[in-house]
């Protein structure tokens, strides 16, 4: 299942991303977490920073995440919340990988209060490693069931 969670990239140079993304209570996930209490999930808060972070990645590159460390979460995100990724490069790895350093922060679409963190930490993307090797350890497996 591919989706995309950024809505609009903001700002884009070699080396830094800003990408928003609008949470509306249209959207389903939100009905299941939680029904009294609706926020967006941390996962999606980190897959968005995930989607915001292949934008610094070469045109048609393929990245998947490989690493996150020194994941840390604040703020909740409610229907009617913007939430703001902002991603810096850090290094691009010989094997095509991206050491990047990322934020989310939180505010009201009216813009009326301070913008607060909701998510940051480091996280690398990886080329995605697709090959005969990768083939063969599935054949092995499926044949072993």
């Amino acid at each position: 299942m591919h989706f995309r969670l950024i809505d609009r990239v903001l700002e884009r140079s070699e080396s830094h991303v800003t990408a928003i993304k609008v949470v509306s209570s249209a959207e389903e996930y939100l009905q299941d977490h939680f029904p009294t209490f609706p926020v967006l999930p941390g996962v999606f808060m980190l897959e968005a920073m995930v989607q915001t972070g292949r934008e610094l990645a070469d045109p048609g590159t393929r990245l998947v995440l490989g690493r996150v460390r020194a994941l840390k979460y604040g703020s909740f995100v409610r229907p009617g919340d913007v939430l703001t990724c902002e991603v810096k490069l850090l290094s691009r790895l010989e094997d095509g990988s991206l050491d990047l350093k990322g934020k989310a922060t939180v505010g009201c679409a009216s813009g009326s209060e301070e913008p607060a963190t909701a998510c940051s930490g480091r996280f690398l993307l990886r080329p995605v490693r697709l090959g005969r090797s990768d083939e063969k350890t599935a054949d092995t497996s499926l044949a072993a069931s």
